[in-house]
């Protein structure tokens, strides 16, 4: 599978190796793909804003999210990136990319 997978964390681009770019590009996948009513990821954008808002484009559409979702997205995000090389420990903003 060809993917293309872009992390950029406090709007500072985080060089991603090979497993933690497939480990990204699976756990988003299954995140998606547990919510209903979505399909196959062809292109992802999912971002945290400053006041901590998840939201979540699947190919082209943004996809609605609860609270708990947005909870479970976010707490999920932040363990993944915090032991990542040139991620600070106050992550303000995430923004994640995917083009599969």
């Amino acid at each position: 599978m060809t993917r293309k997978i872009g992390l950029s964390v406090n709007d500072k681009a985080i060089d991603l190796d090979y497993f933690v770019s497939g480990y990204l590009d699976h756990v988003t996948g299954g995140i998606v793909a547990s919510l209903k009513d979505t399909g196959e990821v062809k292109k992802l954008k999912l971002t945290l804003d400053e006041k901590g808002d998840v939201r979540l484009h699947l190919n082209g559409a943004e996809v609605p999210l609860n609270y708990f979702v947005v909870e479970i997205v976010r707490s999920t995000l932040l363990g993944i990136v915090a032991p990542l090389k040139g991620v600070d420990k106050d992550v303000k903003k995430l923004a994640l990319n995917i083009e599969r």
